[in-house]
């Protein structure tokens, strides 16, 4: 669903672009929140979700590669926003696939960068905000086990593909280039995007649920799901566990595998992909929506299409861009978050310092 240049004329891509920075903004004040501190008495501190939270916008980067087809002559690919939210929180889930969003549009010609604004706002806040409330209802009213996580994970991302199209028609209803009846362009756009979000909500909840299996405690939006084991005295009295100081639990391991994973995709796997166009390209063409569309601005750019220029063996060259796709996305998004971490770590070294001058 990424819009190119030429889609949204520019006062609207002006508007959305407002949009887009000022949810980033927010969307960092809350990603601070979301790390939580380095203090060892949390059991959730940003020196483990931040590199976590940049695998995660690797993991989108790669997943994204992988069009699947949904129609005849169409295929569909993850947006990754649901995916994001529920595993490390919707704050730096707005976050991970803007940093996408960005790699995609500069480095691989992937996404107007006039229209950068345009799908941060559809693809990474609406895709969030909506599936993680969706998500968060569901787990209240579900049973608290850990099955009713991946099922409400299923759903979420189930629903949010469609947000997303009826969020482009709008966005298209005031800042379109061209003459198209807006119903039409709704019809098509919410048809085609009911079918890839199924194949979104496979992708979301086999992933949330293989995490979930063999570490639930990383998790966003499982976190307090299971309650805590109480001991009681002979007199029905609770006794207060002691706290805990053992060192938290390696991301070592996990980190590995999601890698391995991201990089096997995008390297290996996107080979196979479907080469038909996705729901906005073929809906755009059917409806004469592209016929203003701009070539891109870096649409000569060595990686641009996804393939290593002057490299002529088209799986390799693919493969190639998929890894260095996945490395750049991992360290921008890697280091956005350890940014983020840092400046928490000092806020909260500041509040402390003034308590205790106090």
């Amino acid at each position: 669903m990424h819009v190119p240049d030429g889609f949204i004329d520019a006062p609207v891509s002006l508007a959305t672009g407002a949009v887009a920075a000022a949810a980033v903004a927010v969307s960092l004040r809350g990603a601070r929140r979301e790390h939580g501190g380095t203090s060892h008495a949390s059991s959730y501190g940003g020196e483990r979700t931040a590199p976590l939270a940049g695998l995660v916008a690797a993991f989108v980067f790669a997943a994204q590669m992988l069009n699947f087809p949904v129609a005849a002559g169409t295929s569909g690919h993850l947006l990754g926003g649901a995916l994001a939210a529920i595993l490390v929180g919707p704050a730096t889930g707005v976050l991970c696939i803007s940093v996408v969003l960005l790699m995609q549009g500069v480095l691989f010609a992937d996404g107007g960068l006039t229209a950068l604004g345009v799908n941060i706002s559809d693809m990474a806040v609406v895709t969030t905000v909506v599936s993680y409330a969706l998500f968060r209802l569901l787990v209240k009213a579900l049973p608290r086990r850990r099955p009713s996580v991946t099922v409400a994970a299923f759903v979420a991302a189930l629903v949010s593909v469609p947000a997303a199209a009826c969020a482009f028609t709008l966005i298209y209803a005031l800042g379109g280039t061209t003459d198209v009846p807006i119903g039409k362009v709704f019809t098509a756009m919410v048809g085609v995007h009911v079918l890839i979000g199924l194949g979104e909500a496979a992708i979301t909840a086999l992933t949330v649920g293989a995490v979930m299996a063999v570490r639930p405690d990383l998790v966003h939006g499982a976190r307090g799901l299971a309650r805590p084991l109480e001991l009681r005295n002979a007199d029905g009295t609770v006794l207060q566990p002691q706290v805990s100081t053992a060192a938290p639990r390696s991301n070592r391991r996990i980190m590995t595998v999601g890698l391995v994973a991201a990089l096997a995709l995008a390297g290996f796997v996107s080979y196979y992909a479907s080469t038909s166009p996705d729901g906005l390209e073929k809906v755009a063409h059917d409806k004469g929506i592209d016929s203003k569309e701009r070539e891109h601005a870096v649409k000569d750019s060595p990686l641009a299409d996804y393939q290593v220029k002057d490299v002529d063996d088209e799986r390799i060259s693919g493969g190639l861009a998929g890894v260095i796709g996945v490395g750049a996305t991992l360290a921008a998004g890697t280091g956005v978050f350890v940014v983020v971490r840092r400046r928490r770590d000092r806020a909260e070294t500041a509040a402390s310092d003034r308590i205790e001058a106090v």
